[in-house]
């Protein structure tokens, strides 16, 4: 086993425990790791990404599946829809020039990185008192 072979399984550790705590998808890392860390190019770091989540998102959501944490229905129309736009969004990831995938990427995660972090210094709401 190389040390690259080492990076790449820990990288996927912290993915799939970023995944299953946070429910947010493996790509955050494994993008940044294997352009940065690998020196791929956006659009194999992206495809290779999508291929490596499977078994990890696989193993989290029947994780969550078992501990009551999913609204089955949701999650089918959902999946519905991810599977046609993970289609027309991998077309399109091929036609972009390299470059501009790179910076959509990074914008994209400067705009997630932006709501949750407003969605954490918001008042939390007031639970609804019984009327007893």
């Amino acid at each position: 086993m190389s040390w690259g072979d080492a990076a790449a399984i820990l990288g996927g550790l912290a993915a799939g425990l970023l995944s299953g705590t946070f429910g947010v998808g493996g790509g955050i890392l494994f993008v940044p790791i294997m352009t940065t860390g690998y020196g791929f190019t956006q659009a194999l770091a992206q495809g290779t990404s999508l291929a490596a989540i499977i078994p990890t998102a696989v193993v989290g959501g029947f994780t969550h599946i078992r501990q009551g944490n999913v609204l089955r229905e949701a999650a089918i129309w959902m999946g519905v829809g991810g599977v046609g736009g993970a289609v027309i969004g991998a077309l399109l990831a091929t036609h972009v020039p390299e470059a501009i995938l790179a910076r959509l990427f990074a914008a994209f995660l400067f705009a997630n990185a932006f709501v949750l972090v407003r969605g954490a210094l918001r008042k939390p709401a007031e639970a609804p008192q019984d009327s007893a």
